[in-house]
């Protein structure tokens, strides 16, 4: 098995570049978006944070998935085709994962971390979580290396697909030509993904190919008369990294301890969508939007959306 370096290391000076040129475009007023500086700091510590985790807990999460590589189908070979199987292949692996990660507050106490900031730009696509492969998640890409991918050919698309995604988190791209905005994620579907409006919530999982969303449902089209305001339905309102990391951990910790000593309200708790409550009165992205569409139905129809 070759060697393979990460295409987010190698990156590295890149993204920093990147990151200051839309500062200066955006304060400038040569492109669109918005920065403030507290909160790209806090981004970009974020992103250091992750960094370090990683390279911590990257041996932990190389052995879970060598574990299952003894017990592979076939053992592909490392060639350009491959790659592009692979490359698809692990897509539509993240789609769901990602898909799981807004859908499951155990795996959403780790993502909420990227969503967090009321900003869009460059920077929050390094504002990134502190879990490493400890909530589980990365489990899901099991069945690539029981088909024959090796665990570092798969980490190695899995850097090129986070790198893909550096650049949609952007407020300083429209939109793409037709074809693209077709079939690849783009700074206009991300936008999607990222913002709290009851109309966008939950949709645009993609990494690399929107084709998945469009496959299951999950796709919407950003609208001029909708712009996205990005967030979390409950603004974190810090710019403390250690706060932005494991608040929702922290959240879903004082729940269960208010709940008592009820093991199945706590599994409830952890494997239910964020916004789930054991009484009933929920405040899940299908509730909010449930509730949105009925305001919506109520208004006078020349003034509906």
């Amino acid at each position: 098995m070759p060697e393979f370096a990460s295409p987010t290391t190698i990156a590295a000076p890149a993204f920093v570049l990147a990151v200051i040129w839309e500062w200066w475009a955006v304060k400038s007023g040569r492109a669109g978006g918005r920065y403030e500086t507290k909160d790209a700091f806090a981004s970009m510590a974020m992103g250091i944070g992750n960094l370090v985790v990683n390279t911590i807990t990257g041996a932990i999460a190389l052995w879970m998935m060598m574990l299952a590589w003894p017990y592979r189908i076939i053992e592909i070979p490392v060639t350009w085709w491959s790659f592009l199987i692979l490359f698809v292949a692990y897509d539509f692996v993240y789609y769901w994962k990602h898909r799981l990660a807004h859908r499951v507050r155990w795996f959403w106490m780790e993502h909420v971390t990227h969503h967090s900031s009321t900003h869009y730009n460059l920077t929050t696509a390094l504002r990134q979580p502190w879990f490493g492969p400890f909530t589980g998640l990365i489990l899901l890409g099991l069945p690539l290396v029981l088909v024959g991918f090796h665990p570092l050919f798969i980490f190695f698309a899995g850097g090129l697909n986070l790198l893909y995604q550096f650049w949609i988190h952007t407020e300083a791209i429209g939109k793409m030509p037709r074809w693209f905005e077709a079939v690849m994620n783009t700074p206009s579907h991300h936008r999607v993904h990222h913002a709290t409006n009851p109309r966008y919530l939950d949709a645009n999982y993609a990494g690399v190919f929107i084709v998945w969303d469009k496959m299951f449902g999950s796709f919407i089209e950003e609208r001029e008369d909708d712009r996205p305001i990005y967030g979390i339905v409950k603004p974190l309102g810090s710019y403390n990294p250690v706060r932005i990391a494991f608040h929702e951990f922290g959240g879903l910790l004082n729940d269960c301890r208010r709940d008592g000593f009820r093991p199945d309200r706590w599994v409830c708790r952890a494997f239910n969508p964020p916004g789930w409550s054991p009484d009933g009165q929920h405040n899940r992205s299908e509730d909010i939007r449930a509730a949105w569409a009925e305001a919506q139905q109520s208004r006078p129809q020349a003034l509906r959306d």
